[in-house]
């Protein structure tokens, strides 16, 4: 057993990162690519696109996944982000710009032009912040909000099935890991 930054790895988890995998007969785009880089170049190190690669390939897939369960409520998927950065940020469901850029994947410049097409779509209003009157909040209405929680459920029930073919270790590992990684890039 291992603790590491407050997770507990069993000798279990251990193995299933640290062992070799068993030998798999599914050749990839990802192997091709380091294989012909390895025959072209064979002075580059191009195994770490092994995992690089797989994790751009993965979250590609992911997206469109995720706007495929949306779809039909209208919605693409960076405008179910802030409605549902809204919606978690408690009643009464109201944020300033600058806290909802901290919170999604998207430009300032993009962000404002996805909150008015959000507010013509009666999904949000925008009103004065009492404490900065320079400063207009996004809130969410109850037609956004009836939305979001409809749509949200549709994405982890999504979320959910993307990972299905993992087991609850391999789970955790993989969780632990991306966060790791994660933790360590920089922009």
């Amino acid at each position: 057993m291992l603790l590491h930054k407050g997770f507990i790895f069993t000798d279990e988890i251990i193995d299933l990162v640290y062992k070799e995998p068993p030998m798999q007969t599914d050749y990839d785009l990802i192997d091709k690519l380091v294989n012909d880089w390895a025959k072209e170049r064979p002075e580059i190190d191009a195994a770490p696109m092994l995992v690089v690669g797989r994790i751009i390939q993965l979250g590609k897939k992911l997206e469109r996944r995720a706007t495929l369960a949306i779809q039909d409520d209208g919605i693409q998927y960076t405008e179910l982000d802030v409605l549902a950065t809204l919606r978690r940020s408690g009643h009464p469901y109201c944020l300033t710009p600058t806290a909802l850029g901290q919170s999604v994947i998207i430009t300032s410049g993009a962000l404002t032009a996805l909150l008015n097409r959000l507010e013509r779509r009666e999904l949000i209003s925008r009103m004065p912040d009492e404490t900065d009157g320079r400063v207009k909040l996004a809130c969410l209405t109850a037609l956004g909000k009836e939305l979001i929680d409809r749509a949200i459920v549709l994405r982890f029930s999504e979320a959910a099935d993307a990972i299905n073919a993992l087991g609850s270790d391999e789970k955790r590992v993989l969780a632990s890991l991306l966060k790791k990684m994660g933790q360590d890039i920089e922009p």
